[in-house]
């Protein structure tokens, strides 16, 4: 079950598309060391076309067939050294997720600071064990400009502003109208 994203428009998935073009030139587009050379290879065109029709549960679908995804994966010890793990059968979807987020909050914070109305993190899927960290976010109003600064400057998992709140946190930004918008 993926994020539920309340302003997944058209005018959204145009930013989003954008924002992956962006990263692409400038060398920046994130990808996953447990992506195969094929995962690799067509994961910039996966990533489009969910954005254009589908969501991160499209992009994870794709990302699950044809031998996308390592089996294995290295991980440090923590005596030492490293061992080969079994990449987690959920790595499509934190991947999914967490990059889809990625580029809808990029293109939500465009559509705030050209627009009008706050920021509000929120949460868009329902977690078993929810983090405090994550809790505390809840609610608050990051500014657009700084949010969207940081996740282009930040590529991957983690931000200096937190939001979203690492892998599998389940939050994301809406916009909400304040009252002087609504005159």
């Amino acid at each position: 079950m993926g994020l539920s994203y309340s302003l997944l428009d058209e005018v959204t998935r145009h930013l989003m598309l954008e924002g992956v073009d962006k990263d692409e030139r400038e060398g920046k587009l994130y990808v996953s060391d447990r992506l195969s050379q094929t995962g690799v290879h067509d994961y910039p065109e996966l990533l489009r076309y969910a954005i254009r029709s589908g969501t991160d549960v499209t992009l994870a679908g794709a990302l699950n067939q044809n031998g996308r995804l390592n089996a294995t994966e290295q991980r440090r010890k923590p005596s030492g050294g490293f061992t080969t793990a079994r990449v987690p059968v959920t790595a499509a979807e934190t991947l999914a997720e967490g990059e889809f987020n990625r580029f809808y909050v990029r293109a939500i914070c465009r559509r705030q600071l050209n627009g009008d109305g706050q920021l509000v993190v929120h949460r868009a899927k329902q977690v078993q064990n929810p983090r405090p960290e994550s809790e505390a976010l809840i609610g608050s109003h990051p500014e657009a400009s700084k949010l969207l600064e940081d996740l282009r400057t930040n590529i991957g998992v983690d931000t200096a502003l937190n939001i979203p709140k690492g892998p599998n946190s389940g939050l994301s930004v809406e916009i909400i109208k304040t009252l002087s918008s609504k005159n």
